[in-house]
């Protein structure tokens, strides 16, 4: 257990303490943009100081994006709850992770091969934080950058399958 791994950990309980602050919470919202916005800044640094201090391990690789993966979609969930976002975003969302938590599993099992994110899931997970905050708020253009964030997952997701498939063989 490095500082990275445990900066992970970290993110696993912020997100009853995200769903906490945005629900029972009066003003929440805040609360939650706040946590949202700590998990983050915890995935950047985890990150960095993994690459920067060589610090990257196997359980990293995999339990760091399932971090992103809760977080994002308990978010995602929380918002379709109280109406700010449509059913069909947290649905390809949950398709798409759980099909890539499954196959990663899968991969790891079978190569002992841990495929690293790509630049375009690192993207999509930007924007996604972007889009998050603005929809929190009910700010402009949150719809729109929550379906951009969304394409570009998808495009994460064919070069991962592609990936995928190139280390099955």
């Amino acid at each position: 257990m490095n500082i990275p791994n445990i900066l992970t950990m970290i993110r696993f309980v912020l997100i009853p303490v995200f769903v906490y602050s945005f629900f029972y919470i009066n003003n929440g919202n805040i609360y939650a943009a706040v946590i949202f916005i700590i998990s983050g800044l915890t995935d950047v640094l985890d990150g960095y100081i993994a690459r920067h201090y060589n610090q990257i391990t196997k359980i990293g690789i995999l339990m760091d994006p399932l971090a992103d993966k809760l977080m994002i979609i308990t978010v995602l969930a929380s918002l379709w709850i109280k109406g700010i976002i449509p059913f069909f975003i947290i649905l390809i969302v949950i398709v798409k992770e759980v099909t890539m938590i499954i196959g990663a599993f899968i991969l790891y099992r079978k190569k002992d091969i841990a495929i690293p994110a790509n630049k375009f899931g690192k993207g999509a997970t930007l924007l996604f934080y972007i889009a998050i905050i603005f929809s929190i708020f009910d700010w402009p253009y949150g719809l729109t950058l929550m379906i951009i964030a969304l394409l570009l997952a998808l495009i994460a997701f064919f070069i991962y399958s592609v990936e995928f498939k190139f280390y099955n063989y």
